[in-house]
């Protein structure tokens, strides 16, 4: 007998998410008939044993439970996929009904993921052999004309916009349950996130929203719906629905009390406590995450982009996937049991021990093979680095390609990006190779101990860096570009859809405008390496003329273009920020500069309530996380930093770390995180008032004033709100922008921290890549992987050729420490990464790419005011 069928539906249903690797399950759920003949959702609660009577002959459904009202709020392709499947197997058996024309576009965007770019012979033969929608046939010419639209869309992107058709139809997520009204007519009722509906045929005739729903309940076969009293309306105040049975009123109820709780409620309910004598009502409750608790988990979980296989889903198996209880096999259909199973397709060969590539004997070979001079692996961190540069450069290169054919880019903005990046790309594509072959040189006959021209580097970057100096007017024309390309958005909505489409590529791994800037932080990288090469060479060295005349040439470079760096990173993050903002007209302003953001909290007549603020060099503002798919922060007020006043007030409100700040208009009570959180927001915000108040001219009290004069959100709405204000916009049906949900502002939130605009240059001054070796706290075999670090997160990939990273872990709070003889690690050159239950080991090749990883992730982890003395000096000309 299957072990499992004593135990409550949860294990059932986590076995075989976990079988999936699905993060986001919580949207699904296992569906089977009950002995009525009726399809019902394993209840998680109860025991498997109960619910499902003849387990030989059950066979259950992984289908979706929760159709939210816009896919961006799935936050896994592996989940947008399976939801795909689900619209395909929808399409399939007539419940998705609609139009001709969108049958067709839905059916064009199942084929392109099916079978790629259209092909006309391929096209019509795989149509022929699955029939995806009842009335194929009729369709097929509209479907081979859509098709052909689709050329270069990924199956991923394919989802998208499958999903992005199929949430605009009205029967979008429907199940169809029979009811009659009161004067017989056959209706049928149905639930969706924003409350019950009520159809004639597959015709919407009413709709009730959750905010006007008292009360749901039934009594035998009557099904009652109490609203709230509307004095606006003359509707009845209890409605009454007849269904088929009772059975049919309990089904149907529970499937609207866990959809209310799951789009509506902030966290899972509590139980009720049980009655001493009698019983009254039924016991079932929501059991398991609400939306928002997995929307909040995902994005604070760590690794988020999990890799997986499609296999071909064709008309015969359109479902999501079938599990069957067999009670002759103590397993599961979709494999073997847990323990002996075979890998699931879908299982992520990067974050599974079943994916571990052992390399210890091999690593340890070729470690031997290497020579152990400093100076190689000083040549190796360059060459390793401009490997992911030159990948950096195809971003933009890629960008120009698919969006600057658009006619919405206008041809002054197309040329200045072509013209001035796609020297230097091509620049760098001969830089690497010199690079690249007197490695390979260095590396193979590093046994000879023979000296010569191949253990040196610093002749190939004088060489190099010689040429660079020549390509100065196209580095400073980059700004340019990125500046041009900010006003063109602004008039053109078009383009400012395609540049976010592009940002949400996989390839776009980082916020578009920082692969901008990305010349001019590579200058400051070659300076570094260079400024090691020379600390390392005695001046007696072979190749210490060339490495000093390089570091010279290189200095020269970075001091001419220093201060457009420091702008133009200013500019940037605050064009970042403006993504992250809602309720802000116009961020960038001209004279605005960044300096702070992260976590307070502030005190109000609720209590303490987290709020992030942002902090610039004129105004402070203070905002809260809102739930629209996008994402984005709610402006909630604004305080001018002109005349402004701070008092420590931890004995005052009795709150440690507690400060406040006295604006002209208003005050706020603020609360750091710990002591030495506090200390960086006073420091930051008695430097930016200090500035503030010296600006006595015209243009400063302008830029105050235009705060000034409107009406305090703290006046008129921030003490007032809720709960359900927070969560009102969950429940619209208006499309939000897509948005990331991991950026730094984001990061900081979940881990209640903040980092300032210095720490932001040096995370993009100090990068580092190559290959490191992971594992896992629990696990046995150590992974090799290409990493990369920049912008405050380690970025994996399997190896340096991939165009994108498979997962990313944002740095953001952890700590960076060697192993305790307790760990048990037994090897060289490994450092630990945690945060805490959260912990990683890493381990090098050498002592030198050891203390490189070291210093650069610490770089980002140390405290503002120890980095500022440090990195924005003015650089030194050798």
């Amino acid at each position: 007998m299957w072990q499992c069928q004593r135990a409550p539906g949860k294990v059932l249903f986590d076995l075989v998410c976990a079988h999936l690797n699905l993060i986001e399950g919580d949207y699904f759920s296992l569906e089977f008939q009950d002995q009525h003949k009726m399809t019902v959702w394993l209840d998680l609660l109860k025991p498997i044993l109960k619910q499902i009577r003849r387990p030989k002959n059950t066979i259950l459904r992984f289908v979706v439970k929760f159709f939210p009202p816009d896919h961006t709020q799935l936050l896994e392709e592996l989940t947008r996929y399976l939801f795909a499947l689900q619209i395909k197997h929808d399409l399939a058996c007539g419940d998705l009904t609609c139009n001709e024309s969108s049958a067709a576009l839905l059916v064009s965007h199942i084929v392109q993921s099916e079978i790629g770019d259209f092909e006309e012979v391929q096209c019509k033969q795989h149509l022929l052999n699955n029939k995806y929608i009842p009335e194929q046939d009729a369709l097929m010419d509209k479907i081979i004309e859509y098709h052909q639209k689709h050329v270069g869309q990924t199956p991923a992107e394919s989802d998208y916009q499958l999903l992005e058709i199929a949430r605009r139809l009205e029967m979008y997520g429907v199940r169809l349950h029979p009811a009659k009204d009161r004067e017989g007519t056959k209706l049928s009722l149905a639930v969706a996130h924003s409350g019950v509906l009520v159809f004639q045929g597959h015709t919407k005739i009413n709709a009730f929203n959750w905010s006007k729903v008292r009360k749901l309940s039934f009594k035998r076969k009557r099904f009652l719906i109490k609203l709230r009293p509307d004095l606006n309306s003359n509707c009845q105040d209890t409605l009454e629905f007849m269904m088929g049975s009772r059975d049919c009123c309990k089904v149907f109820w529970k499937i609207c009390v866990e959809y209310h709780a799951f789009f509506r409620l902030f966290e899972e309910p509590k139980p009720k406590p049980k009655p001493v004598l009698f019983t009254r009502g039924s016991s079932f409750r929501f059991s398991g995450r609400t939306q928002r608790q997995v929307i909040d988990y995902v994005k604070d979980s760590e690794f988020k982009k999990v890799p997986f296989e499609r296999s071909p889903q064709h008309s015969e198996s359109p479902s999501a996937g079938q599990v069957m209880v067999n009670g002759q096999k103590q397993s599961l259909s979709l494999g073997q049991s847990p323990d002996g199973r075979q890998p699931s397709p879908l299982t992520s060969p990067l974050l599974t021990d079943a994916g571990f590539v052992r390399t210890d004997d091999e690593d340890e070979v070729r470690r031997k093979r290497f020579p152990a001079d400093k100076a190689y692996f000083i040549a190796k961190e360059l060459l390793t680095t401009e490997r992911t540069y030159l990948k950096d450069l195809e971003v933009i290169t890629s960008f120009q390609k698919s969006v600057g054919k658009d006619e919405a880019m206008p041809d002054s903005l197309r040329n200045l990006i072509f013209a001035n990046f796609e020297p230097v790309y091509k620049f760098h594509e001969t830089f690497l190779k010199d690079v690249d072959q007197r490695l390979a040189q260095w590396e193979g006959r590093s046994n000879a101990h023979i000296k010569g021209d191949y253990q040196r580097v610093g002749d190939v970057m004088l060489k190099n860096i010689q040429g660079l100096k020549l390509l100065t007017a196209h580095l400073q024309k980059h700004s340019e570009a990125l500046l041009e390309l900010e006003q063109t958005c602004r008039s053109s909505r078009r383009l400012e859809g395609l540049c976010r489409d592009f940002e949400l590529q996989k390839v776009c791994y980082l916020p578009l405008n920082i692969f901008f800037l990305r010349p001019l932080h590579r200058l400051m990288h070659y300076k570094q390496i260079l400024e090691r090469l020379c600390k390392h060479y005695p001046p007696t060295h072979d190749d210490f003329r060339d490495s000093r005349a390089a570091l010279a040439d290189i200095s020269e470079m970075v001091v001419q273009l220093h201060g457009t760096l420091i702008k133009m990173e200013n500019f940037q993050k605050l064009l970042e920020l403006k993504k992250d903002l809602t309720g802000v007209d116009n961020l960038a302003i001209p004279g605005r500069e960044f300096i702070r953001l992260g976590c307070l909290s502030r005190l109000s007549g609720k209590g303490l309530q987290q709020r992030m603020f942002f902090l610039f060099n004129d105004v402070l503002m203070y905002t809260s996380r809102g739930m629209t798919a996008s994402n984005q922060f709610k402006m909630h007020g604004q305080l001018p930093l002109y005349g402004m006043t701070i008092r420590e007030s931890e004995d005052e409100w009795g709150v440690p770390h507690s400060f406040t700040l006295f604006g002209q208009r208003q005050s706020v009570v603020v609360a750091a995180s710990s002591a030495s959180e506090m200390e960086k927001w006073l420091e930051d915000i008695k430097m930016a008032i200090e500035l503030a108040d010296k600006c006595n001219d015209s243009s400063a009290e302008i830029l105050s004033s235009s705060f000034t004069d409107s009406k305090s959100p703290e006046e008129s709405s921030a003490d007032q709100e809720s709960e359900d204000d927070l969560s009102a916009s969950r429940t619209s049906l208006e499309r939000q922008t897509p948005h990331r949900g991991n950026t730094t502002v984001h990061v900081c939130w979940h881990r209640n921290s903040s980092v300032s605009m210095v720490d932001f240059s040096v995370a993009l001054e100090n990068q580092l890549s190559g290959n490191l070796l992971r594992k896992f706290k629990n696990s046995n075999g150590w992974q090799k992987l290409w990493v990369v670090f920049t912008n405050f997160s380690l970025f994996f990939y399997k190896t340096h050729q991939d165009e994108f990273p498979l997962a990313s872990l944002p740095l953001l709070g952890y700590s960076i420490t060697i192993p305790s003889e307790s760990e048990n690690i037994h090897k060289d050159y490994v450092f630990k990464l945690h945060f805490k239950s959260h912990v990683y080991y890493f381990r090098s090749e050498s002592e030198y790419t050891f203390e490189r990883w070291m210093e650069v992730i610490r770089s980002t982890t140390c405290s503002s005011s120890h980095i500022r003395s440090l990195s924005r000096k003015e650089p030194h000309v050798y």
